[in-house]
Order: C-alpha cells, then sequence, then structure tokens
C-alpha cells in the first residue's frame, strides 16, 4: 500500500490531476481547486491509502502537477 498526500493550499486549479486520474480527483467548482476524493485531513495535507494497482495514475498526476502540491510514498 502506499499513500497519496495532497497539499491543497498550493494547488493552483490546473485540473491536470483530474485528467490523468478522474476516479481520485475531482474539481472543486466552489473555490477552484482539485480535492483528493476519500482522502483525510491530517497534520496540514490531505492523505489517502491508494492500492499498488491504483499508483501509476496518482504517480502521474504527481508528476504532472505544476505547483508540485502532490507527493507519493
Amino acid at each position: 500500500m502506499k499513500r497519496v498526500y495532497q497539499r491543497r493550499g498550493k494547488c493552483i486549479g490546473c485540473a491536470y490531476c483530474v485528467g490523468v486520474a478522474p476516479g481520485f480527483w475531482l474539481m472543486n467548482e466552489s473555490d477552484g481547486k482539485c480535492d483528493l476524493l476519500g482522502a483525510n485531513f491530517i497534520k496540514n495535507e490531505f492523505v489517502l491509502d491508494i492500492f499498488d494497482d491504483e499508483f501509476e495514475q496518482n504517480q502521474k498526476a504527481a508528476e504532472i502537477c505544476p505547483a508540485n502540491c502532490i507527493r507519493i510514498e
């Protein structure tokens, strides 16, 4: 298992993450930032446990994010 971390405050709302991993990311129309679906807010960032077969999509989201607000561990 791996974890996806998002520092939502750094999000610039480009929605590239939504484009490469739509099952995990959603554009929040109320503030123009992306939400990590199903994540918990822990220590100033959103955290979601993912299975190994979900890693590739989220890794692409992390790599493509121009704000560098997504990381996988």
